[in-house]
C-alpha cells in the first residue's frame, strides 16, 4: 500500500474515488455525458478528475487537479473528441500521493491496443503485484494500485480483454469497482465482496455504468440494476453480457459506510435507499438513547438527514445549528498545519441565534479522530448551547480501514481505546451515544448485501499484507 505523504488525517472519513462510463449507439460527445455523472459524483472525490474517450481505434484522455468544473474548463472539453465509449473518475487518493500523476484514468498500449482503466477502492496486496511484475520488467510511472491493476489485466490479456480481467481478479485481493474500456468495449468489474458500489443504466440505446444511482440520474438514464459481486460485465456491438469470477467467496461483504457517509442520500445502493437508511439512524438513536434537550440539529451535510430522523421520533424540533460554507468542498486539502486549524472555522459556522441558551442534540454521521468533533462542540458552547448532547450513526470505530477508507492506524482513531464516557469527556459534551453495531445494520435491511463491519469488529474479508500499520501505537 501507497499512503499518501503529504496529507494530515481528518476526523472525518475521507472519499475513496467515483468511477463513470457509458457506451453509447452512435458516435457523439459522450465526453459531456461522463462530465455530468463526475459531476454527480464529485462528493466521492475531489483531488482529480479524468476522463477518456475511444474513437476511431484510438483513445484520447485529459485529466487534472481540482473539482470536475475547474479541470474541465471549455478549453479542456475541446481535446476530448467525439466517440462512442468514455470512461471518467474522480479520485480521493487512499493510496498514491495527491498528483497529477496519479490522477485517472489510467490509459496504456497494451497486448489489445489502447486500453483506460478507472478504478474504485483499494487492493491489499499491490506491494507484492508491484514487486512480481516489476521482476517482470514492467515500469510504473505513478504511485497507485490502480496502475497494477491495469498491468495486471494487460499481462493475462493475449489480446483478449475478457481472458485478461478474469485471470488478473484471481489474483486481486482487496476492493474494487472497475470501469476498463477499450476501443471497442466497456467493461464493468466489482469485486468477489462486492465492497464498493456499481450500478448499471440505460438512457435509450445508451448503456451506462456509475458508482451510484445519483449519476444516472444526473445523465438521465434509467436504473436496470446493481454489478452483483464477482461479476464481469462487457458492452459492446454486441450488446451486454456478464461473466462471473470464479470461487466466489459464500457472503458479500459491502462497506456500510456507504450508507453512513459516502454515498449521497439520493442514491440507492444494492436495494437499499441510503435517505431511508440515516433517516432510520436517527430514528433509532431517539428511541433508544434519546436525552432532553429544547433542539436537535445535524451536522451538515451527512448527518442532516438522520437530525430529522431523530427529530420525527423524539417529538424534539428539528433547528439548524450550524452554517456550512457551500464553497468548500467536503475534503477541503490544507497544505500545512496553521490552515488546518482554521479549517473549520472556514467550512462551517455556529447560528447563535437558534441556539442561545437551549440544550442542543448534534447529530454526526461517525467520529474518526474527534478532533473537528471536539471543535465543533466548542463552537456552539461559545455560542450560547447551555448544553451539548453528541449522538453518532454509527458504532465506535476501534479499527482502521484498509480497504479504501483514509483512516490508517489506531493512533488516528479516537475510539479505538475509549468508551462513550471518556470520548464525551475529550469532546467536552454532556454526553455521547453510539449506535450498536446491529442497530445500524439494521438501518440497512432493504439492502441485499452482507456488510463489512471490519472497522467496528477488526473483522475484515481480505486481511492486510501489511498488518505492521494497524497495530496500537
Amino acid at each position: 500500500m501507497f499512503l499518501r505523504s503529504d496529507k494530515a488525517p481528518f476526523d472525518s472519513m475521507q472519499e475513496e474515488c467515483g468511477v463513470f462510463g457509458v457506451y453509447s449507439s452512435e458516435s457523439r460527445n459522450v465526453a459531456h455525458t461522463v462530465y455530468y455523472g463526475l459531476y454527480a459524483l464529485q462528493h466521492r472525490g475531489q483531488e482529480s478528475a479524468g476522463i477518456a474517450v475511444a474513437y476511431n481505434d484510438k483513445i484520447e484522455y485529459f485529466k487534472g487537479m481540482g473539482l470536475v468544473p475547474e479541470v474541465f474548463e471549455e478549453a479542456n472539453f475541446a481535446t476530448l473528441p467525439e466517440g462512442d465509449i468514455a470512461i471518467g473518475h474522480v479520485r480521493y487518493s487512499t493510496t498514491g500521493a495527491s498528483h497529477i500523476l496519479n490522477a485517472q484514468p489510467v490509459v496504456f498500449t497494451g497486448k489489445c491496443g489502447k486500453i483506460a482503466v478507472a478504478h474504485n477502492g483499494n487492493l491489499v496486496n499491490t506491494r507484492s503485484l508491484r514487486e512480481k511484475l516489476i521482476q517482470e520488467n514492467a515500469v510504473f510511472q505513478t504511485t497507485i494500485d490502480s496502475e497494477v491493476i491495469a498491468s495486471m489485466i494487460n499481462k493475462y490479456s493475449d489480446g483478449n480483454i475478457l481472458k485478461g480481467i478474469v485471470c488478473a481478479c484471481k489474483e486481486f485481493k482487496g476492493s474494487y469497482s472497475l470501469v476498463v474500456m477499450t476501443t471497442t468495449q466497456l467493461i464493468a468489474v466489482r469485486d468477489p465482496f462486492g465492497i464498493r458500489p456499481l450500478v448499471l443504466g440505460r438512457s435509450l440505446d445508451d448503456y451506462i455504468v456509475a458508482s451510484e444511482t445519483c449519476a444516472l440520474d444526473a445523465v438521465g438514464a434509467t436504473y436496470v440494476r446493481d454489478v452483483e459481486p464477482g461479476e464481469i460485465l462487457v458492452i459492446d456491438a454486441n450488446g451486454l453480457t456478464s461473466h462471473r469470477m470464479e470461487n466466489l467467496p459464500p457472503k458479500s461483504a459491502a462497506c456500510i459506510f456507504e450508507y453512513v457517509y459516502f454515498a449521497r442520500a439520493d442514491s440507492i445502493l444494492d436495494g437499499c435507499s441510503v435517505y431511508e437508511a440515516r433517516k432510520q439512524a436517527g430514528r433509532i438513536l431517539a428511541q433508544k438513547y434519546g436525552v432532553e434537550a429544547d433542539i436537535v440539529s445535524g451536522v451538515p451535510d451527512s448527518a442532516v438527514v438522520a437530525a430529522r430522523g431523530y427529530s420525527e421520533v423524539s417529538g424534539i424540533p428539528y433547528v439548524e445549528a450550524l452554517a456550512k460554507n457551500r464553497y468548500v468542498g467536503r475534503t477541503f486539502i490544507q497544505p500545512d498545519q496553521s490552515m488546518r486549524e482554521n479549517s473549520l472555522s472556514v467550512k462551517m459556522n455556529a447560528l447563535r441565534a437558534n441556539i442561545q441558551g437551549k440544550r442542543l442534540i448534534i447529530v454526526d454521521d461517525s467520529i474518526v479522530r474527534g478532533t473537528t468533533s471536539k471543535r465543533i462542540v466548542r463552537m456552539l458552547r461559545d455560542a450560547g448551547a447551555r448544553e451539548v448532547h453528541v449522538r453518532i450513526c454509527s458504532p465506535i470505530i476501534k479499527h482502521p480501514c484498509h480497504l479504501g477508507i483514509d483512516m490508517q492506524t489506531y493512533s488516528q482513531l479516537i475510539g479505538a481505546y475509549r468508551n462513550e464516557e471518556q470520548i464525551a469527556k475529550v469532546l467536552g459534551a454532556d454526553s455521547i451515544r453510539y449506535l450498536s453495531v446491529d442497530d445500524l445494520v439494521e438501518t440497512c435491511r432493504q439492502s441485499r448485501m452482507n456488510f463489512c463491519l471490519g472497522c467496528f469488529s477488526g473483522e475484515y474479508p481480505c486481511p492486510s499484507e501489511e498488518t505492521d500499520k494497524y497495530k496500537f501505537e
